[in-house]
Formats: structure tokens, C-alpha cells, sequence
């Protein structure tokens, strides 16, 4: 089992892998950084374990757009925008639902 140490968010954590993982394991960290940096830039002052979960939302978002896009291929319908003319208001949903829940981690 090989130890790698990932920097997310300005945060170091140590990650255990099987060996020869390593360098996947290092691209998945800095695609997670990458989505911690893009929520840090829209302002606001978060916690690491919110940052994590805003981050791991985003992440779950685009697997389920992802999920829906493969379905459509495999039953023969085009992927993209063209299966769903809806897409620009499903997404401003869904950006109001992450909003909504980003919301409810500042109360106590």
C-alpha cells in the first residue's frame, strides 16, 4: 500500500493507495483543489470541511450530468444540450439547490 500526501485547499492530507496509483491519485486531488479554488474565488470565508463538500458537490453534479449524457448515447439519443432543450433551467435549479445548501452550513 503506498502514502501519498495531497494538498487540497491549502490543506495537506496524507491518502493511502494501492501501488502504482500514486500519480492518479495526485490528478484526483488536484482536480479537487481545482473546484476548492474556483468556490474560494466566487468570496465568502469557508471552513476546509465545507469547502470539501461544496467541492464534492460540484463533483457529484457533473457525474450526474455525466451519468444522464451516457444513458442518452447508449439508447441511440444525441448527447449534449440537444437531449435536454431544458438544460439552462435545470442548471439554474440545481445552482439554487447548491446555494441553498451552502446556505444552511453557516447556521448552527
Amino acid at each position: 500500500m503506498a502514502q501519498v500526501t495531497v494538498r487540497v485547499g491549502g490543506y495537506t492530507h496524507p491518502v493511502s493507495c494501492e501501488d502504482g496509483q500514486e500519480a492518479h491519485l495526485v490528478a484526483l486531488a488536484a482536480d479537487v483543489d481545482r473546484r476548492v479554488s474556483s468556490i474560494r474565488a466566487m468570496g465568502g470565508q469557508y471552513g476546509e470541511a465545507r469547502l470539501l463538500l461544496l467541492a464534492g458537490l460540484l463533483l457529484a453534479d457533473e457525474l450526474h450530468d455525466m451519468r444522464i449524457e451516457l444513458s442518452a448515447v447508449r439508447a441511440g439519443q444525441p448527447p449534449g444540450p440537444a437531449a435536454d432543450p431544458r438544460l439552462a433551467e435545470r442548471l439554474a435549479r440545481l445552482a439554487e439547490r447548491i446555494e441553498a445548501i451552502a446556505g444552511t452550513l453557516d447556521q448552527p
